[in-house]
């Protein structure tokens, strides 16, 4: 019955006993980021500043992965552009560069390989991708620190042996509400309106846009197991 349920499982999740053709991808990534917070609360498409980075991937299936990245970029906001009322009716614009640093899994929903035919692998698949990271931003007099939840979608493309391509879209919910005060004027978008926060109340975003190209290495030697 143990035997039985372990098949079952493997055949589901495209893990049969065969591993990716190699562990490690590691790569580059351009794209674009935009801010959300107190000045843009419902445009995820508004704002295309410029960012890029570095991307290091450890496969360990054909449907599993966890991505490290380190991503360098800047966010721009503007009340001006939105009819939120602030306090005494001020206006606030601002941009600050960024840098950041986390993990996250991924999950493929096509077995993803340009190899093994006969497990019906693709060498297209969308996944799904969540994780955690740090995001840092420096400010004119206020610095900005906190940790962040990435969650998202993307595309890969396995253009040729050993080279991927993957366009990706995360959401960055921040532990924090003054990534888009970059400095402490008597107006600012620490906190605009007094309200006491919460977990996931009273927060700033971030959104990404990124492409990236990365090259496959380290050989999996692993044997097949003989379930």
């Amino acid at each position: 019955m143990i035997r039985i349920f372990i098949l079952l499982f493997a055949a589901f999740t495209g893990t049969v006993a065969v591993a990716q053709e190699y562990m490690y991808e590691i790569g580059g990534m351009a794209g674009t980021s935009m801010y959300m917070g107190d000045a843009n609360q419902t445009n995820f498409l508004l704002g295309f500043e410029p960012s890029g980075g570095l991307v290091f991937r450890r496969n360990f299936n054909f449907r599993w992965a966890v991505k490290t990245d380190f991503c360098y970029g800047k966010i721009s906001g503007d009340t001006r552009n939105f009819d939120n009322y602030f306090p005494n009716s001020a206006q606030v614009a601002f941009d600050r560069n960024f840098i950041s640093l986390g993990g996250q899994m991924e999950f493929n929903f096509m077995p993803y390989s340009d190899k093994f035919a006969y497990l019906n692998t693709s060498r297209f698949s969308p996944y799904l991708l969540a994780g955690l990271g740090v995001t840092a931003a420096q400010g004119k007099d206020n610095t900005f620190t906190g940790f962040r939840f990435p969650l998202g979608v993307g595309l890969k493309y396995k253009i040729r042996n050993r080279v991927n391509l993957a366009l990706e879209y995360a959401s960055h919910r921040l532990f924090g509400d003054s990534f888009d005060a970059p400095d402490k004027s008597d107006f600012n978008l620490d906190n605009p309106y007094n309200i006491q926060s919460g977990l996931m109340k009273n927060r700033d975003w971030y959104n990404t846009l990124m492409f990236s190209v990365t090259w496959d290495f380290g050989p999996n030697d692993r044997e097949c197991t003989n379930l």
